[in-house]
């Protein structure tokens, strides 16, 4: 599914929206700003429009559930599959040595200027404007994920994983609990051996264990090509 950039009123929001800091570095003359602010307003943007709208599409499941799915849908590859379905790569404005190594492509890079691109959408014609945006995009791509069952059970699956591929078994730390006695927030990190695979934040422990074994499945190609993977019994993080 292709979904088009929408018209900007300020055409200066989207240009900034798509400036990565590298670009702006290298072009100092210009005084121009990178997207990373616009990145950290368009993530707040997609936690509440995503939220939204699987509240609204999902009165069945329960928060634990909605989390894990929103959760599927805002992380790095997802929001990069839906960079190039608006065409965002060849827009980008990327720094010369960004462009060699591949930064039109790659995925975090990708990720942050949807955001970014979210962010600034917002910011020129409201939240729902931002919402017909980015909605068909969601909406495309929740079923795939509830039917691959990537919202559920992480942790056995990330057990399954690391077991047969890593021959280590996961083990989870709770690293914080933040916030006051009815809105307690939990920080959890998973490790395999020494190594830091992923971390996760929720509104119990269950929920935060669940997002940090669905972060690290995330890594999962990372984790395995790294020079860590094989020994994974050596303190690092990753």
């Amino acid at each position: 599914m292709t979904v088009e950039l929408p018209i900007f009123n300020n055409p200066a929001l989207l240009e900034c929206a798509l400036t990565h800091s590298s670009y702006a570095n290298e072009h100092p003359e210009e005084q121009i700003t990178d997207n990373e602010r616009l990145e950290f307003l368009g993530d707040a943007v997609l936690d509440f429009v995503s939220g939204a709208w699987l509240f609204e599409q999902f009165p069945e499941y329960d928060e634990g559930r909605l989390t894990s799915i929103r959760a599927a849908l805002v992380r790095v590859s997802t929001l990069a599959r839906f960079a190039r379905q608006v065409g965002l790569p060849d827009r980008l404005r990327l720094g010369k040595g960004e462009i060699d190594t591949g930064g039109r492509d790659r995925d975090n890079i990708l990720g942050d200027a949807f955001e970014a691109l979210l962010g600034a959408l917002y910011l020129d014609q409201g939240i729902e404007a931002a919402r017909n945006f980015v909605v068909p995009l969601l909406a495309q791509a929740t079923p795939a994920i509830i039917q691959a069952k990537l919202d559920r059970d992480a942790k056995s699956h990330l057990q399954e994983w690391s077991q047969g591929v890593l021959g280590v078994t996961p083990r989870y730390r709770l690293v914080a609990t933040e916030g006051p006695d009815h809105a307690r927030v939990f920080t959890v990190e998973v490790r395999l051996g020494h190594l830091v695979a992923g971390v996760g934040r929720g509104s119990s422990k269950q929920m935060a264990e669940q997002l940090a074994a669905r972060a690290a499945l995330e890594r999962a190609d990372e984790l395995l090509q790294s020079s860590a993977a094989p020994a994974v019994g050596d303190e690092q993080v990753a």
